[in-house]
């Protein structure tokens, strides 16, 4: 604030919404805090850069300044200055009347627009609901299905064959399939 405090065409300002700036803040739908609001006074839009000292002063350098409106035709298109000569021929009244139509319009739009994603956005918990109750049903068979087989006994037992295997490798008088059955079965073999 104090680089812009002697600008006559930059005002860099702190509002406090809960006290005095309270009528302020709700004109220009501030509802978080901080919140950071740039441009015309009459037209403010959102700040969503970076939050440092570098940053905001940089951003605050490059569009921070004079802009196009009644007392800086000169910084408009031919666009705007055509609308703002229309408007400069308009009274206090017609402007006030067509501002709230337009505010009007804007809150149908707005209210539209919420109703859509406020349905949405119930579709999506609907969703998420769903998506984590088919994650733990899937979860309880593959934990069923690995206990019904024996599966960590298997996945031990591999391990330890493939070490045994590795270990047996290395010592040339291992034999991976021996002939001595120690099992008094005759040979045979249980399987897994």
């Amino acid at each position: 604030m104090d680089d812009f405090k002697d600008s006559s065409s930059a005002l860099v300002a702190d509002v406090d919404c809960t006290a005095g700036g309270k009528d302020l803040c709700e004109k220009h739908k501030v509802s978080g805090y901080p919140t950071i609001k740039w441009g015309d006074p009459n037209d403010l839009k959102d700040y969503n850069g970076g939050r440092d000292l570098a940053a905001l002063k940089k951003f605050a350098e490059e569009n921070l300044g004079p802009t196009c409106g009644p007392d800086n035709l000169d910084l408009c298109d031919e666009a705007d200055k055509k609308l703002i000569k229309k408007y400069l021929k308009w009274d206090v009244d017609e402007l006030d009347l067509s501002i709230e139509e337009n505010d009007e319009k804007i809150a149908k739009i707005e209210s539209a627009s919420k109703k859509v994603t406020d349905g949405l956005q119930n579709q999506i918990s609907k969703l998420q609901g769903k998506i984590e109750k088919e994650n733990s049903k899937k979860d309880d068979l593959i934990a069923k299905e690995r206990t019904k087989v024996g599966y960590k006994f298997m996945k031990a037992l591999t391990a330890s064959k493939n070490t045994e295997d590795a270990e047996g490798a290395e010592d040339p008088d291992f034999e991976a399939d021996s002939a001595e059955d120690n099992s008094g079965d005759g040979g045979a073999k249980e399987e897994l």
